[in-house]
């Protein structure tokens, strides 16, 4: 099943988006790729590989910015040609919506561009399914102007994805009230769970993050009702190019996906979703 249409007719279990911030080189894609799709299965979730050919919103002009459009795109082809699975990226210019929608089976809008009109209706007009980050300044119920925006453009599945918000300088707490508000809009929401553990710009030209969070807020998220979970993850985060801080190595993942899917079992036997 590489159709999220399909996934949203069935529910078969939670939505899996997973992959390394940004495209670093293909042999890594396809790595992290493998790994988690195999992961992914053992534990019954519907897996969505994600990563970012360029970072257009980095902290510093000397940061790792990735592959650019052509090469990543090329790189996000092979990866769901070779492992067989669904991917996603983000784009930041309404331009990119048309190329980037031949390639992926999911549009990301970034929490910052989430009230962009003109790119949300780019993305939308491509028939693509779309996730739309709440930007870190954004109130839950106020992503509904957001989903409209995207339904005027004609799409027809649309994720809402919370991914904290600014708590002073340098910091993001998680309102798990957002959760279950932003569900009665009538979107599937993901919770970013590693997103949320960052730091923006807390790290002297570069973001940081505090990834022992991102399991207790995954487990607190699921526990709240989400239809899916979103994290970074990297072979090795503290060499990772863009997010290592806040990225989970892919050794914590089959734990933390069984830790998951029980609490998750354990709410469907209750008929509580």
């Amino acid at each position: 099943m590489t159709d999220l249409r399909e996934w949203e007719k069935e529910r078969p279990g939670l939505l899996l988006i997973a992959g390394p911030c940004v495209l670093e080189s293909l042999d890594l894609a396809l790595e992290v790729a493998d790994f988690m799709r195999q992961a992914a299965r053992e534990h019954g979730f519907y897996y969505v590989f994600k990563s970012s050919f360029d970072k257009a919103n980095r902290t510093s002009i000397s940061s790792f910015r990735g592959p650019g459009m052509e090469k990543g795109l090329y790189w996000l082809s092979e990866v769901r040609e070779r492992m067989g699975v669904p991917v996603t990226t983000d784009i930041h210019e309404a331009w990119q919506a048309k190329p980037v929608s031949e390639v992926v089976d999911l549009i990301q809008i970034p929490a910052f561009l989430c009230r962009q009109t003109d790119l949300i209706l780019a993305a939308a007009r491509t028939g693509k399914p779309l996730n739309l980050k709440k930007g870190q300044f954004m109130a839950p119920w106020d992503m509904k102007y957001s989903l409209e925006k995207a339904r005027a453009g004609g799409a027809e599945l649309v994720f809402l994805t919370e991914r904290g918000t600014t708590f002073g300088y340098h910091n993001l707490v998680v309102d798990m009230r957002s959760l279950p508000v932003m569900r009665t809009l009538g979107a599937p929401v993901i919770f970013d769970a590693t997103h949320s553990v960052q730091l923006p710009g807390g790290g002297q030209g570069a973001s940081s993050g505090q990834r022992e969070f991102a399991f207790p807020l995954l487990r607190a998220a699921v526990a709240c009702g989400v239809d899916g979970i979103f994290m970074e993850v990297h072979p090795q985060p503290d060499r990772a190019l863009c997010d290592g801080p806040n990225s989970l190595p892919l050794s914590d993942v089959p734990r933390l996906l069984a830790v998951i899917r029980d609490i998750y079992e354990v709410l469907r036997e209750h008929g509580i979703s």
